[in-house]
């Protein structure tokens, strides 16, 4: 049985949950392609190559974005290599205005780059 975003969701902090749909709903408009993969601990999204994920941790949203070089943002947690040519960055976000365009250029460039071929 494969899990699905309500059921991912069910159990959740609903400012939380709130702050994920809106994630959601900005990767799945990168493009028609974007795969989207629910497991029991978070949700991918790739085409090709997984370039992002997401998890409720407590009242915050947790994201994974993967790219080609390391960058800086305010809610950047952490970032290390995943291999030689992808840096996986980790932001917390604990409000819905740190969803901000800086967040979205970022996905917008690891759907463009990491997600289109980079292994």
């Amino acid at each position: 049985m494969h899990a699905t975003i309500d059921d991912y969701l069910a159990d959740k902090d609903a400012a939380a949950v709130d702050m994920f749909c809106r994630l959601r709903t900005l990767v799945l408009g990168l493009g028609d392609d974007v795969e989207e993969q629910v497991r029991t601990a978070e949700v991918r999204w790739g085409r090709g190559r997984v370039f992002a994920a997401a998890f409720v941790y407590s009242s915050r949203l947790e994201i994974a974005i993967d790219l080609p070089r390391r960058v800086h943002h305010p809610q950047l947690r952490e970032a290390f290599p995943t291999t030689g040519k992808v840096t996986t960055h980790r932001l917390s976000i604990a409000t819905p205005d740190q969803l901000d365009d800086g967040v979205v250029a970022l996905l917008a460039e690891a759907y463009a780059t990491v997600g289109a071929s980079t292994r």
